[in-house]
């Protein structure tokens, strides 16, 4: 009988620190809300395509890859330099991350970004197979690549945005990544050309591209049109020009207010 008090002792006690902290029952319920909402499956009139699985890893670093995509003739329009800091953002296995980390050299960094921890520990075998030691694994979410602010010079997509399920929050936070200068390189298969051997779903036209890219605050800044099966369309953040724009203007301002001290101080001498 004592025992059965003192359990109904501790179940009230409960409720009443439960009653007592209605914020404790607030901050629970969103929780409970957000498993019961399904993610979207559309974005500006597009169907999202499956993410691909780490089970499919190895088409990544297939024979024939070069052959059929010229990574190669991809890798140079990049411009790559050394100590730059480079994201491969969807880096799978690592097919371009280990391709890129050679470039940027010692003095670079590569921010291998994956949803996926299989694909990140595929990545991290293949690395230390070839040596390779800038490198730095990230696992993001479906929302937030984690990418530090400001820090990076070029963002590489490669057949990998089109699978993504919130990509207005990934754009923001790319953009937020990049540094003034900075770069998006998106590649993805062309909806445009039917003899492109590539699932419907997995490919993107450069109308859809822009419905997507410009409302998010990146402007168009170069295209690459000699691959033979992908687009590679280059974007950087849509305040980029205003900005040199204000540098420009500062520094004539700055000369100009030098040039009229000087003058001053000659009158008030004379």
């Amino acid at each position: 009988m004592r025992q059965l008090l003192q359990l109904g002792l501790v179940a009230f006690s409960m409720v009443w620190a439960a009653l007592a902290a209605p914020g404790m029952l607030q901050a629970q319920a969103p929780a409970v809300e957000k498993q019961k909402i399904s993610p979207p499956t559309h974005y500006k009139e597009r169907m999202f395509a499956p993410t691909m699985s780490y089970h499919g890893a190895n088409w990544l670093i297939r024979d024939n890859r070069e052959q059929e995509e010229h990574c190669q003739t991809l890798l140079k329009a990049l411009k790559l330099q050394a100590g730059q800091v480079v994201c491969d953002m969807g880096c799978g296995n690592g097919f371009y991350t280990l391709r890129m980390a050679k470039l940027v050299g010692k003095t670079g960094r590569v921010l291998a970004v994956d949803i996926q921890p299989e694909m990140l520990h595929l990545l991290d075998l293949r690395a230390k197979n070839a040596r390779v030691s800038n490198i730095q694994p990230i696992q993001s979410t479906v929302v937030d690549p984690k990418l530090p602010d400001g820090e990076v010079d070029l963002i590489l997509l490669v057949d990998v945005y089109h699978e993504f399920s919130y990509p207005e929050q990934m754009l923001a936070a790319m953009r937020k990544a990049l540094k003034p200068t900075g770069r998006i390189a998106l590649v993805e298969f062309r909806l445009e050309d039917p003899d492109v051997p590539i699932k419907l779903e997995h490919k993107m036209s450069k109308e859809q591209i822009m419905k997507e890219f410009s409302p998010n605050g990146l402007k168009l800044v170069d295209e690459f049109e000699e691959l033979p099966w992908q687009h590679v369309m280059f974007f950087g953040r849509d305040d980029a020009e205003a900005d040199d724009d204000a540098k420009a203007q500062n520094k004539s301002s700055s000369k100009r207010g030098s040039r009229d001290g000087k003058l001053k101080r000659k009158k008030t001498a004379n």
